[in-house]
């Protein structure tokens, strides 16, 4: 059983390759490092104690793709490969069309020559918008996206929902990521941003470590328990495991499956400034700036279809979330070394 991740040597995609190896399956990663770095790869290699093969690829490159199809002979494709950052994506929304949406086109034409016809989807909460009231259910109405890279993950649902329809041979599993946070126990492998992190936790991290000054906290009066956002937070090692619970189903049966991968937990900007210091023994230096265009106050998920379909459910809590983001932060304050 031959698995092929893209993006399989970044934050999220590094992880479920762990997963994915104890787990006994074989897998192909494809990554071209525009987000990620080779020593991911040595990495999960350590940390699995297993081997795998590995392609420096471009998910636009249709040949490079069909030759990788055919020397390995593909069964699924787990596919996290594409840009992810929302004020990055409003500055270059060209760049984040052509490599997340022509990037899956690509990706699903080669798919569909070689006669793999099993994906797992990286998806994102952001397709929700922001009309939808929490908790998000997989029903609800999609659309409304309030950035182009979650206009790019709505657009990859639309078109793998018309590549269903069209052939229903198609295993496709959609996963709604809602706020991936903490790292591998091992502190070995977590998050490595480039430039000026987008998220909240790495953010923390750099703070708590001296590499930045002071967290910005957007907005303090909005209708929640203490004025700041609430997110549904969630282990990346609970995501992953999500992961290969969804492509046991993909490899099963066919059909078009989507779910929601999240805690059904809210937790304020503050509640986790204040979890990452009792796991870390660090005050972290903040102070409140003006709300960010775009954000809602309240957004966490309904998980329990993913429950009852996969027999998946979010294990780790806000504190281990936060002792293991302080493990990996503190242990590698520079990131993977390049």
């Amino acid at each position: 059983m031959s698995i092929l991740v893209t993006g399989g040597a970044g934050y999220i995609g590094s992880h479920t390759c762990i997963e994915l190896l104890n787990a006994g399956y074989e897998i192909v990663v494809v990554d071209n490092f525009y987000n990620s770095k080779r020593e991911s790869l040595k990495r999960i290699a350590e940390l699995s104690g297993k081997e795998f093969t590995f392609y420096e690829c471009d998910i636009r490159d249709k040949e490079g793709l069909d030759k990788i199809f055919k020397a390995e002979k593909i069964d699924a494709v787990i596919h996290f490969a594409g840009l992810k950052a929302v004020g990055e994506s409003c500055a270059k929304p060209l760049e984040y069309y052509d490599n997340n949406i022509a990037g899956t086109v690509c990706l699903c034409e080669v798919m569909k020559e070689n006669g793999c016809k099993k994906i797992v989807f990286s998806s994102s909460a952001t397709v929700y918008g922001s009309n939808n009231v929490s908790p998000l259910k997989e029903t609800m109405m999609t659309g409304g996206t309030t950035n182009p890279y979650g206009t790019t993950k709505y657009m990859i649902e639309i078109i793998l929902s018309d590549l269903f329809k069209s052939d229903n041979e198609w295993s496709i599993s959609i996963l709604r990521y809602f706020n991936p946070i903490g790292a591998h126990k091992s502190g070995r492998i977590g998050e490595d941003p480039n430039g000026i992190p987008n998220n909240l936790m790495p953010y923390i991290t750099q703070v708590a470590i001296g590499k930045r000054e002071c967290l910005g906290v957007f907005g303090d009066d909005y209708d929640t328990h203490d004025g700041t956002g609430v997110r549904d937070y969630i282990h990346v090692v609970d995501l992953a495991l999500g992961h290969v619970k969804a492509l046991g189903r993909a490899l099963n049966q066919p059909g078009l499956d989507i779910y929601n991968l999240g805690t059904g937990t809210g937790y304020s900007v503050l509640d986790v400034v204040k979890a990452f210091e009792k796991a870390s023994g660090v005050t972290i230096n903040y102070k409140i700036a003006p709300r960010r265009p775009g954000d809602i106050a309240t957004c966490y998920s309904d998980p329990s279809k993913a429950q009852a379909e996969l027999g998946w459910k979010a294990e780790r809590g806000i504190e281990e979330m936060c002792a293991d983001s302080w493990r990996w932060q503190s242990t590698n304050p520079n990131g993977y070394p390049d």
